[in-house]
């Protein structure tokens, strides 16, 4: 039995209490995080041990960063920085039209030297990929290049995985699920507002 699928299930389960749900979730965003982590670029360093001993391990390489989707993917937020304490977290909000469904930057803010860094951009819920594609273009804008965005997510429709990717080819996608039907309702669950 997979860990994944249990999570899954109890995000997608329509009696679930918010307590489970929030836990499930948390569960699942750490390890997604983890996965996006072990794609950034280390180091190798000696470190002396307790004991003494020196110890051949590896370290981060400077110059990675967060930026979440806000709001759903504020979730993911506290998931990196359990993992990545010092991690900065830049933000970015984008709403889609109700009638014609494209997505409008309301607002964005990341680290003034993003252009050098690693991106990890959180948006646990991808539907039609609208979204993370008007947060990439936002991000190309700022100097990223598009090879060096991971985008983690919980959860991917079909639809929306290959929309990005064809807009957007060499950006990484890493996602628990790819099903025909996202969770829609995940952030107002997480956040306590359904």
């Amino acid at each position: 039995m997979s860990l994944l699928k249990i999570g899954t299930s109890m995000l997608r389960k329509t009696k679930s209490s918010r307590g489970d749900f929030v836990f499930s979730a948390d569960r699942l965003i750490r390890l997604v995080v983890e996965e996006g982590l072990n794609q950034l670029p280390y180091t190798e360093c000696t470190v002396t041990t307790p004991t003494g001993h020196k110890y051949e391990g590896v370290r981060f390489e400077k110059g990675n960063c967060g930026v979440s989707i806000m709001r759903s993917g504020e979730a993911m937020e506290q998931g990196l920085r359990d993992c990545c304490r010092s991690i900065r977290i830049g933000k970015i909000l984008i709403q889609s039209d109700e009638e014609t469904q494209r997505a409008k930057v309301y607002y964005a803010k990341f680290p003034p030297d993003i252009y050098r860094r690693k991106v990890l951009l959180m948006y646990p819920i991808l539907s039609t990929g609208n979204t993370v594609i008007e947060a990439v273009k936002v991000l190309v804008e700022h100097g990223v290049q598009p090879s060096v965005i991971i985008l983690l997510s919980l959860f991917s429709t079909p639809h929306g995985a290959k929309s990005i990717i064809q807009e957007f080819p060499e950006i990484t996608i890493l996602t628990t699920e790819v099903h025909p039907v996202a969770p829609t309702h995940f952030g107002q669950k997480y956040f306590g507002t359904d």
